[in-house]
Formats: structure tokens, C-alpha cells, sequence
């Protein structure tokens, strides 16, 4: 059964039953180079190139790269790798620096007509002048200049015969206007920074509102979607594409929709490059990052995002996702698709006291039951073993289903075992349990024994065959649902101290040949990932997620 339409999807059916041709369509996403994409990105991509889908359309990748100071290759490389890791392709990719030419042009038009002059004043002047919600604005004392001197300045600044700050290009509008966007907002500022793609070329650059607008009238973009910070905006956004955009030609029309806000995280790009320059975060990709390249490296996959953005969904209103949604999606993602495998994380030791001390035996388990065709997977099976220290009690009351002295249990997909006794160290802790086992209870074998029923069953690793590996256990980074909504705190003083333990624990032999990025289930623990530092002499696990949402039942 088909989902029913959102609402963007909605206005889109609208106009083409109005008169938009289908060969009308085109969408765009257009990030600003100034970091790495993170979660709330992953809904504005996944809006606009499944609305290209949909509708056959082209989508655009632009590179909003109008600040020179805060943009860098390496942004630009970094989204153009997320966004083809996510799935998707754009049909061109565009940079607003490809159209700082047409703009300066577009821009001296407005001077011409009367619609832009240049202001002498401070930026902190312009501000005061600006007034507030409920009063109007002052004009510039700069406002009336002549065509002429405004047509001279403007020449001046653009050839570099100015500071810094000296000067910028208003667009003359309404300063009483009730939108305080449109109160004589600023178009062109002077920065003598060196661009990541034009170089010294330009020492002045064009603002977010001036750019956009043009930038989507020069591709032909019919919808131009942004979220609802973006809904003020609008009114200027039209007021610039009336003033220099001829009339024959497709007239873009920006559509807002809620952003993708999420428990237990931020993503301001500035706070999270607080997170990392203060050290909390190793960096960008750090797992514990909400950045798209974090979620990655943390075992997140392309498809688990794309149906958390579905089942979140496009709305008009904000709301808070809860981030137990985003863990459900790539958990029943991997659920489907990753190997299985036996991992122990916090070792005891076991020993079969009955089991041949010289033998060992090569034992088979499911790759994935929810992938027969994958066949079966061989494990070795000997005499001494490592299991789970919380899967083993002195002693326990009835509801304690693993092992303790004088009970049954099975290990996985091996043979049924009982507790028989333990040694301890000097100070009075386990170091190792004394087991027997029953020869005939062999998983699959067929025999009476092997098909007993015992209620618990505990996963394990051969002690000489296991590989020792390196496991992150990574847990959310902030302890409180809304980190950066406490006006009174710094967001930082509520990082969670747990979100990352390191412990050394031991895998089935067979992960020797695992490759960075790929996944598994460490059975009864959750899932894990070959993190891209793991090397042959020594493996690194990532956690992903557990098995299950341990985080509801805390804070229920």
C-alpha cells in the first residue's frame, strides 16, 4: 500500500494540475560548505532527491559558498562522499561561486533603478537602526545617496579600494516593514578572505538572501525547499526575484517544512565544533557525533537513515524526534542484514572438566536466520572457554535463567553444560568455573539429549582460538533529551561521562578477514562494526546499537 501524500508533495500536485509541465520540475539541495552534514541534513536530502525520484526530476547539489572564512574544500568533498554513501546522485553540481559575476550585474542593476545604495555605517549602527518587532526602523542617513556616487562606491569596493567594514550594499525596501528581514537588508559585504574556489578574485561576496533566490532562478528550480527558519525569509526571497528576474521565465517558489530535531543531540555546526576543538569528540567522524560521517563510522547504514527520515516524516510544525527511533531503524535494518557471530565482552573462564584436553572440534551456527540462503558459519569448540561474567551467578534465585552451580544451560549452538564449581583468587573473586558437559547434547545432532529443553543460553568464545579486539562501547553523548534548551547552562555541562568505554573482549577466529565498515550481531549483545582504525594485529569494534532500547526503560 502506497503512503499517502505529504504536504510538499501536495503543493507539488497542485501546480502541476495548474499548469507546471513535469519537464518543469527541479529541486536542489544547497549546503553551505562550513562543515560536515549531520542528521537534520539527512531529511533535507532525502526530501528533495526522493521528490526526483518521484517525479523524474533533476535535483542539484549547489554549494552555498558565499563566506569565505569559515569554507573548505574538505566540506565540500566531505558532502558530496555523504550524499552518494546516502544513495542518491545529483544532475549537477553547482556552486553559488560559479554566479558571483551575474549577481555583481544583477546588483549594479538594482543600484540603477534606485533599489540598492551603499551604506557607510557600521555594522553594530545598522543594527540599532534596524528597530525592533513592534517599532519601525530609522533610515540611513546613506539611504538617498545618488545613483551615480552609490554606482561609484559600489565599483570601489569591488575593485578592493575599501576596508573591511567600510562599507555594504543595502537593498532599499521598507524600513517599517512588519518583516524585520525586509527592513533595507545587506547584499554585498567586504571580506578580504581567499575563497576555496575563486580565490582573490572578489573581495566582496553576496549575502545568503540575495544569493539564494538568484541562484535557484538561474537553474531553473521550480521548488526551492528550506526549513521553517527559513519561512521570514520568504517575503525577501520573492521581493529580490520581482526586482531583477524576467517575467517569461519559471519563477522558483520557496516552501518551508520542519527540520529534523532530535533527543539527546545538537546540531549547531558551531557547538559541535566546540565538541570537537574542546576535545569531547575526537572530531567530525567521531561515533558519538551526530554527523552523518559519526553515524557512518558508528555502524549506522544508508538505508536505516532513509526509513527513519520516512517514518519521522515531512510536517509543518517542529517537533522533537525521538532519538529511539533513529536506533530502532538501523537496528531492524541490521537485524536483516548482518552477520551473526559470538563475541564476550567481559571475560571469566570456563573449563569443561570432562571434555578432551587435547580436542577440539569445529561446531556450525546460522550466518542469519533472517538469511537462510546464507548458509552456516564454523566455529572451534575445546575444553576451555570464555563466557559473559554477568552470565554466570554463584548463586541465584529461580528467575536467574544462566548459569550457576548445579544448573543446566546450553551454550550456543554447542552442547549443554552444568555448573559444578568455582576458583577464586585471594580475593574472593571468580577466576574460573568449573563445568561438565553433556556429549550427547550437541546442537543439530538429532539425539534425545541434544533436543532437552534447558531455559537458558549463553554465547562464548574457545580461549587459545579467539582474536582479541579492541570494543568502543559508545552510548549517547548527551544524558538529558534537550542538551542545548537550558539558557542558564553551557549544552556542554551535560555531556554524558559513559558515552564512550573501551574494553578489551575476545571474537569467533573467523573475523580475522572482517574489513573496516563491516557489521555483525555479537549475539545477546547488540550490534557491532570494523572500525577504520582496526588493523590486522589489532581489531577495533564500534558499537552501534544493542538489541534492544535500553535507554525507554531508564527514563520511564
Amino acid at each position: 500500500m502506497e503512503r499517502p501524500l505529504h504536504f510538499i508533495e501536495h503543493i507539488i500536485e497542485e501546480d502541476l494540475a495548474q499548469g507546471y509541465q513535469s519537464d518543469q520540475l527541479r529541486f536542489r539541495f544547497p549546503p553551505e560548505p562550513n562543515g560536515y552534514l549531520h542528521i537534520g541534513h539527512v531529511k533535507a536530502i532525502c526530501l528533495n532527491f526522493n521528490l526526483g525520484e518521484r517525479y523524474n526530476a533533476p535535483v542539484n547539489l549547489r554549494f552555498d559558498d558565499t563566506n569565505p572564512a569559515k569554507e573548505e574544500q574538505q566540506f565540500v568533498d566531505a558532502i558530496k562522499e555523504n550524499i552518494q554513501w546516502l544513495g542518491y546522485q545529483w544532475d549537477s553540481e553547482c556552486y553559488a561561486s560559479d554566479y558571483f559575476e551575474e549577481l555583481y550585474q544583477w546588483a549594479e542593476k538594482l543600484i540603477a533603478e534606485g533599489k540598492a545604495y551603499v551604506d557607510s555605517q557600521s555594522s553594530e549602527t545598522i543594527a540599532d537602526q534596524k528597530g525592533t518587532p513592534t517599532t519601525p526602523g530609522k533610515n540611513s542617513p546613506y539611504r538617498n545617496r545618488s545613483i551615480e556616487e552609490n554606482q561609484q562606491l559600489f565599483s570601489q569596493m569591488k575593485a578592493g579600494k575599501c576596508k573591511e567594514g567600510e562599507h555594504v550594499l543595502r537593498a532599499k525596501i521598507d524600513m517599517a516593514s512588519s518583516n524585520m528581514l525586509m527592513r533595507d537588508p545587506v547584499m554585498y559585504r567586504i571580506l578580504y578572505k581567499t575563497h576555496h574556489r575563486t580565490g582573490d578574485d572578489w573581495c566582496i561576496y553576496p549575502m545568503y538572501d540575495w544569493t539564494h533566490g538568484q541562484s535557484d532562478f538561474i537553474e531553473q528550480v521550480s521548488h526551492s525547499l528550506c526549513s521553517l527558519e527559513f519561512k521570514p525569509h520568504r517575503d525577501l526571497y520573492d521581493w529580490f526575484l520581482d526586482a531583477v528576474n524576467p517575467a517569461d521565465k519559471l519563477r522558483p517558489k520557496q516552501r518551508e517544512f520542519a527540520r529534523m530535531n532530535l533527543s539527546y543531540t545538537v546540531t549547531s555546526k558551531r557547538k559541535l565544533l566546540e565538541l570537537i576543538q574542546e576535545g569531547h569528540v575526537t572530531g567530525w567522524d567521531d561515533p558519538r557525533m551526530p554527523t552523518i560521517a559519526g553515524l557512518r563510522r558508528r555502524g549506522y547504514t544508508p538505508r536505516a537513515l532513509r526509513n527513519f527520515v520516512d517514518a519521522a516524516g515531512i510536517a509543518k510544525r517542529e517537533n522533537v524526534i525521538d532519538l529511539s527511533l533513529l536506533e530502532h531503524s538501523v537496528r531492524e535494518d541490521l537485524n536483516a542484514t548482518a552477520p551473526r557471530v559470538m563475541g564476550v565482552l567481559d571475560t571469566v573462564k570456563l573449563t569443561l572438566t570432562n571434555y578432551p584436553e587435547d580436542q577440539t572440534e569445529l561446531l556450525e551456527g546460522e550466518v542469519n536466520p533472517e538469511q537462510p540462503e546464507k548458509g552456516t558459519r564454523s566455529f572451534p569448540f575445546s575444553k576451555h572457554l570464555y563466557i559473559e561474567r554477568e552470565d554466570f551467578r554463584e548463586s541465584a534465585n529461580r528467575k536467574f535463567f544462566r548459569l550457576t552451580l548445579d544448573k543446566e544451560v546450553r551454550l550456543k549452538n554447542a552442547y549443554i553444560i552444568k555448573g559444578e564449581s568455582v576458583i577464586k583468587d585471594a580475593e574472593g573473586n571468580i577466576t574460573e568455573i568449573l563445568c561438565t558437559y553433556d556429549p550427547e547434547s550437541k546442537s543439530g545432532s538429532g539425539t534425545e539429549a541434544s533436543q532437552r529443553k534447558v531455559k537458558g543460553t549463553l554465547h562464548w568464545v574457545t580461549q587459545k582460538d579467539a582474536l582479541k579486539a579492541k570494543v568502543r562501547l559508545y552510548d549517547r553523548l548527551f544524558h538529558v533529551p534537550a542538551p542545548d534548551q537550558d539558557k542558564l547552562k553551557d549544552f556542554k555541562s551535560f555531556i554524558n561521562p559513559d558515552s564512550l568505554t573501551t574494553i578489551t573482549a575476545y571474537v569467533e577466529p573467523g573475523l580475522s578477514g572482517a574489513k573496516p565498515g563491516d557489521q555483525f550481531q555479537f549475539q545477546r549483545l547488540g550490534y557491532f562494526v570494523l572500525d577504520q582504525e582496526s588493523t590486522s594485529q589489532e581489531l577495533v569494534f564500534n558499537k552501534t546499537v544493542g538489541l534492544r532500547d535500553t535507554w525507554s526503560k531508564q527514563n520511564n
